[in-house]
């Protein structure tokens, strides 16, 4: 995949997780490049999910 397909990929994925959390905001849901674990710690944080749920979840949408 290049970069625009990863992107609107995300893009896609972010609209499912906002539906499914309404409390995620886009701020939230900002990804950067190499901040990835940093990202999911937050996102543990906001919706109490562990790490493995946090990616089961990403995975499955």
């Amino acid at each position: 995949m290049n970069k625009t397909e990863v992107k609107g990929n995300w893009s896609e994925k972010k609209g499912k997780l906002k539906q499914k959390f309404a409390e995620l905001t886009d701020n939230d849901l900002m990804y950067e490049e190499g901040k990835r674990d940093e990202w999911l710690g937050k996102l543990q944080i906001i919706l109490g999910k562990s790490k493995e749920e946090l990616n089961k979840i990403i995975s499955s949408l």
